[in-house]
């Protein structure tokens, strides 16, 4: 199983231009992927497209024509020109989907600090590896209280899922919305987290299970042991800080740790302001 995560910044690359066609390619030109997980899809905001604010989840349809797409809206507001904009997190997928979720992050007050809310988008997916659960988000930038009960949110949610296993609900086959679902203890956690591995957030996402319960671990160091996470963020662009850093991971669960055959980070490509990452994961 392939899978890309990728904050793509509505599509626009560090030459300003916004083209949704050419960050499609070079994902495509990476490896032949049957998960792409992007972060920071717009829908109709022309501040940033620098058009009449297009629908990029729409043109993203066209040019997957063979995938599945779940968009998962952070942000649904009415625009300064009447129009309603979406802004948030996409999963496109070849493998079949079970069930897919959106989960508002917490969003609590930060006096003074620039925020917008947040999402986790899900979809279950039917592998080789059997059903795992992709779940792909991008968490605060500039409040690390937000962002910390974020963190905290999506090993819950990673938790409450997992739950479903250890203590399964009545089986339903009476074609309801009741029916019986697909859950599974196997996921993966990926996109832009906005800390870096020294911050207290990547420890509690990383933090031991209860029993019965897979925790999360980061893919880097099962493929690449103690070698440093190579940077995926303000690598060709300093306005958000001097130095270059990875903020974009990939976590798994631990029943998928020993599945992890190659974990790459894109570190030439400028068609958007973070480094494309590469998963893959393959049977024992």
């Amino acid at each position: 199983m392939k899978l890309i995560t990728w904050n793509v910044q509505w599509f626009c690359g560090l030459d300003d231009r916004v083209d949704v066609e050419r960050v499609v390619a070079h994902a495509r030109s990476m490896a032949d992927f049957d998960v792409l997980c992007l972060q920071e899809v717009a829908v109709n905001y022309p501040q940033l497209t620098g058009d009449a604010g297009f629908d990029q989840v729409a043109r993203l349809r066209e040019l997957l024509p063979e995938y599945e797409i779940v968009f998962g809206a952070a942000v649904t507001e009415l625009g300064r020109q009447g129009q309603r904009q979406q802004f948030g997190n996409l999963i496109a997928t070849r493998l079949p989907i079970a069930q897919a979720q959106s989960y508002p992050l917490p969003y609590p007050p930060d006096l003074g600090k620039r925020t917008m809310p947040r999402i986790c988008t899900t979809a279950t997916v039917l592998s080789a590896l059997g059903p795992i659960r992709v779940m792909t988000t991008h968490l605060e930038f500039y409040s690390t209280a937000q962002r910390m009960a974020q963190a905290r949110a999506l090993v819950e949610l990673h938790r409450q899922a997992c739950g479903h296993v250890v203590d399964p609900p009545l089986d339903d086959e009476t074609g309801s919305p009741f029916q019986t679902k697909v859950h599974t203890t196997q996921a993966i956690l990926c996109g832009d987290f906005n800390f870096e591995a020294r911050d207290a957030e990547y420890g509690v996402i990383q933090e031991p299970a209860p029993v019965g319960i897979s925790s999360l671990a980061d893919a880097w160091p099962l493929a690449h042991g103690t070698q440093p996470h190579e940077p995926t963020f303000r690598l060709f662009d300093s306005r958000y800080g001097p130095e270059p850093i990875c903020c974009d991971f990939v976590f798994v669960s631990a029943n998928l740790r020993r599945q992890v055959r190659i974990v790459r980070v894109d570190g030439q490509t400028r068609v958007s302001d973070h480094q494309p990452v590469l998963l893959v994961l393959g049977p024992d």
